[in-house]
């Protein structure tokens, strides 16, 4: 009987030394890579700007609102009266420049032709200021507590004049700026969209320009019809209202359009600094140039925000001013944006035909030239 010896088997159990190489260390986690760090970095940027840019702008604007020679017209022509005016404007130098002016109509003229902010009349029985909310609804409150102390030294009741309100519909003289809150928000967001699905490499400049200012027309009639026949906070003049708007919207989305092939994801931070930061604390809209510290009230003067306002408050509440300066300054800021937007596309074209010389040639492209 043949006895079969058993040799022991070639395939041995792991050592303890292989087991503990081959498990992972306990209580140690794998190190992320700084790749990671640096993209999320990157990433943070935007937010981190947009926040920081949204907190300097809105409370450097906002937080300290004071008088900055607010112009004020005092009633009256004799002796008493112009002691009365130098009094005020030695009070507050800075805060209020006074003038006289000869009687109440003078008074009310000036501030229905924004001329002046608010006039003061005191006769031996009371006192009246004219102010006009359609203007500025804040302007006309601040200017009232600066007036009452001097009615109550004066031993005279304060009588307050609107002598050009606002609107029925819009009782706090602000439906026009949340307008352009409104308009910037969808222009800038129009752009975006633009820019995301007409790729500058496969469109014409003027094609994409063209999209964007109809898109800006369409924007500019959603804002004219809420403002209008939805809400009611404007009933007249909604044509006018409707072109100015075209034409504010469309700088800011020809910008957005323009920009995109230079800033990238870039573009809607860089039109949120133009359009939201900068533009709504120098509109006027919250606090007028005079409430507002000398950098906003002098962005004031030239910004496309606070000229549409101005433009649209003189079309909807001061019908027998002009609005051609307004409008200079709206078409400038096209006229820019569309410079912008052919520099931008020019540079484009030309780093792609750099591009495209200064790339390896293939064998292929050998074969297709010969």
């Amino acid at each position: 009987m043949v006895q079969h010896k058993h040799s022991p088997s070639t395939t041995t159990a792991p050592t303890a030394t292989a087991t503990a190489t081959a498990a992972p260390t306990a209580g140690r986690r794998p190190r992320l890579d700084p790749r990671f760090w640096r993209g999320l970095g990157l990433h943070l940027l935007i937010p981190l700007f947009l926040a920081a840019g949204m907190a300097l702008a809105y409370l450097g604007a906002f937080g300290h609102p004071a008088p900055h020679h607010l112009p004020i017209a005092v009633v009256g022509t004799t002796a008493e009266a112009e002691v009365f005016a130098q009094t005020l404007n030695d009070r507050a130098p800075d805060a209020l420049d006074v003038r006289t002016v000869a009687d109440e109509g003078a008074a009310r003229g000036l501030v229905a032709d924004r001329e002046v902010v608010a006039a003061y009349e005191a006769t031996a029985d009371d006192a009246t200021l004219f102010v006009s909310s359609a203007a500025s609804d804040t302007t006309a409150s601040v200017v009232q507590k600066v007036f009452l102390p001097v009615a109550y030294q004066q031993q005279l009741p304060l009588q307050v004049e609107d002598v050009v309100p606002s609107g029925e519909g819009d009782p706090t003289g602000q439906g026009l700026f949340f307008l352009l809150v409104a308009l910037s928000v969808g222009g800038y967001a129009s752009a975006a969209a633009i820019s995301a699905v007409v790729a500058p490499a496969r469109t014409r400049l003027a094609a994409r320009l063209g999209i964007a200012v109809v898109t800006a027309a369409v924007v500019a009639a959603i804002g004219t019809v809420v403002v209008g026949p939805v809400y009611g906070i404007v009933d007249h003049a909604l044509g006018q209202l409707w072109l100015l708007s075209w034409l504010y919207v469309s700088t800011i989305v020809v910008i957005g359009v323009g920009l995109h092939p230079l800033l990238r994801h870039w573009t809607t931070p860089v039109l949120t600094m133009l359009f939201v930061m900068l533009n709504f604390t120098s509109s006027g809209g919250v606090f007028a140039a005079g409430l507002v510290p000398p950098f906003f009230a002098a962005l004031s003067s030239f910004w496309n925000g606070a000229a549409w306002l101005h433009a649209t408050q003189t079309v909807v509440y001061f019908a027998d001013q002009g609005v051609g300066r307004d409008v200079l300054v709206l078409a400038l800021w096209l006229v820019a944006g569309l410079l912008v937007a052919g520099l931008v596309h020019l540079g484009s074209v030309r780093r792609t035909r750099l591009a495209d010389e200064l790339a390896p040639v293939t064998e292929e492209d050998e074969v297709v030239a010969a």
